[in-house]
């Protein structure tokens, strides 16, 4: 008799990835089916995934392309069934160690928050058995602490640094297990150029975004 499988859910800090993809210096790999990398990297035999929560905020001073192209990845991601948190920047007064004068910084606000709330809000309300925590941000360890101490024994959690990215302490002291994140699982999660599904409109692929000559998308490798 084959037992039920557990329910999986991962979450995503959305700059905390994004910075170590653009480490990798190579644009396409931000295309990223983040649906699909969760299915990648949980133990498909005993688990099914069924959450992924993308928590980011959209930028919208500046560089006008960056924003566009984030808006499309959003869209992306809703197409394949990923829940899209977004938090929001403002401008914050910094003083200049060179001189009398300030200047304003673009601080993004609230994507820590939203993925500490949007896990624990799963976890209390039972969407999951096994939470995946994608970031190698140390402020999760409260997340991670509070989640243990009500759900020891009867959910996991699970560790999921970005690529490049050391595991942070703080949150392994409280995890079940820890996943490091390569540039392969990145690449083996890429979407294609045209992003589609019933009843919701088609995604394309932003142009800054296509892969390199020979590359080959991992549906069509042998």
């Amino acid at each position: 008799m084959n037992l039920p499988k557990k329910r999986a859910a991962l979450y995503v800090d959305g700059f905390n990835l994004y910075h170590s993809i653009n480490d990798l210096d190579k644009e396409y790999l931000k295309w990223c089916n983040l649906w699909r990398l969760g299915e990648n990297i949980i133990p498909k035999v005993t688990e099914e995934l069924k959450i992924v929560t993308y928590c980011s905020a959209y930028h919208t001073k500046g560089d006008f392309g960056k924003l566009v192209r984030h808006q499309r990845y959003v869209k992306a991601l809703e197409t394949v069934g990923v829940n899209c948190v977004l938090g929001h920047f403002v401008k914050e007064d910094m003083d200049c160690r060179h001189c009398d004068g300030q200047w304003e910084k673009p601080t993004e606000k609230e994507t820590d928050i939203n993925v500490a709330l949007s896990l624990y809000d799963d976890a209390l309300h039972d969407r999951f058995d096994h939470a995946y925590l994608l970031t190698a941000d140390s402020d999760q360890a409260a997340t991670a602490r509070m989640y243990r101490a009500k759900f020891q024994g009867a959910k996991k959690l699970t560790t999921v640094s970005p690529p490049g990215r050391n595991f942070s302490k703080d949150i392994l002291r409280y995890a079940d297990g820890k996943i490091a994140l390569d540039e392969n699982h990145i690449d083996l999660a890429a979407f294609s150029h045209l992003v589609s599904a019933a009843g919701k409109p088609s995604v394309l692929r932003p142009e800054e975004y296509i892969p390199p000559a020979g590359w080959v998308h991992p549906d069509q490798r042998p």
